[in-house]
């Protein structure tokens, strides 16, 4: 049961999508596909992305005031979740709303694994080929005519990490650069620590497991980070302008 679901949702849609796409672009190799297909499948999920970036930089621009409500209550975690959520209900923060996305990403990376490595690329397994995807006359598995999409890469993997340290750094913000400070909770402090190693820990990790699971991965890995990338800067630098108009038009003195 779980194996067919698996299948119809999550594989079969993943593998004829790129083959549907090595059919109609027969001048690019499977690099290029996997590139094109990336992209589709971000900006499917932009939606998604677009309100996860937002509430990211919504819990930035409160954590003065999430602070102030830890010192107030910091002696009673009941009132104290009570006041954070409404901190969150009365700035219309819903702090969740960027897991989903996570939990899209996983099914997918999994399905590419198995695609790249045991899908028996450049052959094609017209069993599960949708009626209208036709086989196309080849794949080429040579990426730029260097890289072996269905073996490991050690660029691919490094240029994984790199791009996911510019976009965990993005996402968590310049703050826990700050030194730190003396008669904090050994909560708060916990959480300091787990945001530095996921700045600088996280991308090697990312990095070593693209490394060892295929170039194909690592090259849908690296070119999701850069679209991520753009994105969260896009979207900062778009809220930013939203919020300079805003200012302006206050009356004088407001």
């Amino acid at each position: 049961m779980i194996s067919s679901i698996w299948h119809t949702v999550v594989y079969n849609p993943l593998y004829n999508g790129i083959i549907f796409l090595a059919d109609i672009l027969p001048w690019a190799d499977l690099g290029v596909i996997i590139i094109l297909f990336t992209l589709i499948i971000k900006f499917a999920l932009a939606p998604i992305a677009f309100k996860g970036i937002k509430t990211q930089q919504a819990l930035k621009k409160i954590t003065p005031e999430l602070d102030k409500i830890k010192k107030k209550f910091k002696d009673d975690k009941q009132q104290q979740a009570v006041a954070t959520m409404d901190l969150y209900k009365e700035h219309n923060i819903k702090p969740f709303s960027g897991i989903l996305l996570m939990f899209i990403q996983i099914p997918i990376l999994l399905a590419l694994y198995f695609i790249f490595l045991k899908g028996g690329l450049p052959e094609v397994n017209t069993n599960i080929l949708y009626s209208f995807v036709k086989v196309p006359a080849q794949i080429k598995i040579i990426f730029l005519g260097m890289i072996n999409l269905t073996q490991k890469s050690l660029l691919l993997g490094i240029l994984t990490g790199l791009t996911q340290f510019v976009h965990t750094r993005l996402t968590l913000g310049k703050h826990i650069n700050e030194p730190k400070q003396k008669n904090v909770s050994i909560k708060d402090d916990f959480m300091r620590t787990m945001k530095l190693q996921m700045r600088f820990v996280l991308p090697v990790v990312f990095g070593f497991i693209a490394y060892s699971l295929s170039a194909g991965i690592a090259l849908y890995w690296t070119t999701s980070n850069i679209f991520h990338i753009v994105q969260e800067l896009y979207v900062t630098r778009r809220a930013q302008k939203e919020e300079n108009l805003n200012n302006k038009a206050l009356p004088t003195g407001v």
